[in-house]
């Protein structure tokens, strides 16, 4: 299933928490960039790599499974190559997420296919920010971030 802006507008003004996979600690990379503008338009981030403990004040966990269940993650955004996307859609698709992003670049059928099969929503070689940047979506009060230790 293709994901038209209609879509893409549900998702990014229903999400509030999106997990980010592959995100890094280096603010010259776009996943930092990305990152960064989402939370200053009120999406709380959650990093997903196992290399950094944290990134942009929010604690990083090695995998989308080692996120606590309690944590709701509405947006599964990948910043992975291709070829190493699908298991990453399967852990999103087995946790429950309500959208997968993957970012410009990043496409995979199979990914598609396992995600049209659960009617999970997923974009696919499109970014995140120019997208909410060319939807018009506003930005909203940041999502309150509990510590955990």
């Amino acid at each position: 299933m293709r994901v038209g802006s209609d879509e893409m507008r549900r998702i990014l003004t229903e999400a509030r928490v999106v997990a980010i996979v592959g995100l890094s600690d280096k603010p010259e990379r776009d996943s930092h960039d990305i990152a960064r503008y989402l939370q200053s338009m009120g999406y709380r981030i959650i990093p997903v790599n196992p290399s950094v403990t944290e990134v942009l004040g929010e604690r990083s966990y090695p995998s989308l499974s080692a996120i606590p269940q309690d944590l709701r993650v509405d947006i599964v955004d990948i910043f992975r190559r291709s070829d190493q996307v699908l298991p990453i859609v399967n852990e999103s698709l087995a946790r429950g997420v309500g959208a997968i992003w993957m970012q410009l670049g990043v496409t995979n059928a199979e990914a598609v296919g396992a995600a049209e099969r659960t009617g999970v929503p997923l974009v696919e070689d499109r970014c995140i920010k120019i997208e909410h940047h060319r939807l018009g979506i506003p930005a909203r009060a940041p999502v309150s971030t509990p510590r955990r230790e």
